[in-house]
């Protein structure tokens, strides 16, 4: 059917009406909010149990758009909106050694011979200890 329009010149998506006078009508909803005003609808709803559908119906919202703001509420994204935290400039702390350790570990060779090494102990000695270890088989 879609082919025979088109072959016979006639296009599907034209309307031959013409208007003649558009008209926009305000249906009262996408209403700007204050922040301040949010969160004494929020507090509002708090005040009691089950208040929450009263309050939204009282205010002519939503109840999903409630909410939605007691969720920012609770999360303190609601009201005076994100604002500066204190900060404060410490000296940065003094950088101190961690105290050695005095507790040896144990090395166990292929070979069955165990070593007990401290941890402030030479790299170059080890060495050559384990590789003589490795020879006494």
């Amino acid at each position: 059917m879609l082919a025979s329009a088109l072959t016979d010149g006639m296009d599907i998506l034209t309307d031959s009406h013409q208007i003649t006078r558009l008209e926009i009508v305000d249906t009262g909803r996408r209403r700007r909010w204050s922040e301040s005003e949010k969160q004494r609808i929020v507090e509002e709803s708090l005040s009691a149990p089950r208040l929450a559908s009263a309050t939204a119906r009282r205010h002519g919202i939503s109840n999903q758009l409630l909410f939605a703001w007691r969720k920012a509420y609770r999360a303190g994204r609601l009201g005076d909106g994100p604002g500066f935290v204190p900060a404060r400039i410490v000296p940065d702390p003094p950088e101190t050694k961690p105290e050695p350790d005095c507790h040896p570990f144990e090395i166990v060779s292929p070979n069955g011979w165990r070593v007990l090494v401290s941890r402030d102990c030479d790299e170059s000695t080890l060495v050559r200890v384990l590789r003589t270890l490795e020879g006494l088989r």
